[in-house]
């Protein structure tokens, strides 16, 4: 059992999750447990990053987010370079790094226990370019999925709209991945998570069995047609997909200067080439000691119907892509 922090601090998003922290009152429970809290205003935008480390400077000994994913990978980056530990509150929408973690996602509020009996892991970072990702950073049609403004609330139902009018039709930059040896011209899609995914989840939904294996995961996928992409997905055969874990940096190359990006789940852009990096056990999270298990990885519930839905592709468009 690690020992209790002293001056923990812990930033508050009560839009998140469709108002999550407000209903199970996270902010006045951790106040109580002796926590200093930033309660975000929606109205006013902060630099949570220049938040956390002015914490750090007014002498927090521990970091927290009650919030969505890009939300904790902005500040984990800062508890990982103040070598902090830090807290999840899975207050988002999907709040896949806490289920990955082992977190009650039904009860946020029971992450808070972290702070008085609390158990410390060590995991991995992922690093776009200076930007950390605690999930994923995707390109191509992966990365117009997030910058579709639906997608927040129905992720698996936008895949279902936006993936195959957007393999149906070339759009985008175009992309080159190398990793290591590996070179993958013109994917479609494109998925670097901070430890890999299984290989029959190709749209990163779903589960990581390990946080520490210092490895990336590198989802690929091109198709010649619709048809065959449709196929495969139906299928779940992998080829034409590429599936890697690397400890190598992979970078994307682009035609164009800069790419639009989702960054666990966020829509950004970032200068091209784009140089993903893995920091191996990173950083310090601290969790209750009685937890959830981490279940077996297992396909995510509603990728079935992306696969249905992709099947449309091959009805209606059963010819060569071209662009």
């Amino acid at each position: 059992m690690a020992a209790a922090p002293r001056r923990p601090f812990l930033i508050v998003n009560p839009r998140s999750g469709g108002g999550r922290a407000s209903r199970f009152r996270i902010a006045e429970r951790a106040r109580a447990l002796g926590a200093q809290v930033l309660l975000l205003d929606p109205s006013r935008p902060q630099d949570l990053a220049a938040v956390a480390r002015r914490a750090v400077d007014d002498g927090a000994d521990l970091l927290g987010v009650a919030g969505g994913d890009g939300t904790q990978a902005l500040v984990a980056g800062v508890a990982a370079e103040s070598g902090l530990p830090f807290v999840v509150i899975p207050a988002g929408t999907r709040n896949h790094f806490a289920m990955d973690l082992g977190l009650d996602r039904e009860d946020p509020s029971a992450a808070l226990k972290a702070l008085t009996d609390g158990v410390e892991l060590r995991v991995d970072l992922g690093y776009a370019g200076e930007r950390v990702f605690v999930n994923n950073v995707s390109f191509g049609a992966y990365a117009a999925l997030v910058q579709d403004p639906a997608y927040r609330q129905d992720k698996v139902g936008t895949t279902v709209r936006i993936l195959p009018e957007f393999l149906a039709r070339h759009k985008g930059p175009e992309l080159v991945v190398r990793a290591g040896l590996l070179t993958v011209d013109r994917p479609d899609a494109v998925l670097v998570s901070n430890n890999p995914y299984r290989v029959d989840d190709p749209a990163g939904l779903g589960r990581r069995a390990r946080l520490d294996s210092g490895l990336l995961g590198v989802l690929a996928a091109r198709a010649e047609t619709p048809a065959e992409t449709a196929a495969r997905l139906r299928s779940g055969q992998t080829h034409g997909l590429t599936h890697l874990a690397t400890p190598d940096d992979v970078v994307v190359h682009a035609d164009v200067a800069v790419v639009p990006v989702g960054l666990d789940g966020e829509a950004v852009t970032l200068p091209v080439p784009v140089r993903c990096r893995i920091g191996p056990r990173m950083l310090r999270v601290r969790v209750p000691r009685l937890r959830p298990a981490a279940a077996p990885a297992v396909r995510p519930p509603g990728w079935g119907t992306v696969r249905r839905a992709t099947s449309a592709v091959r009805r209606a468009v059963p010819g060569r892509r071209t662009g």
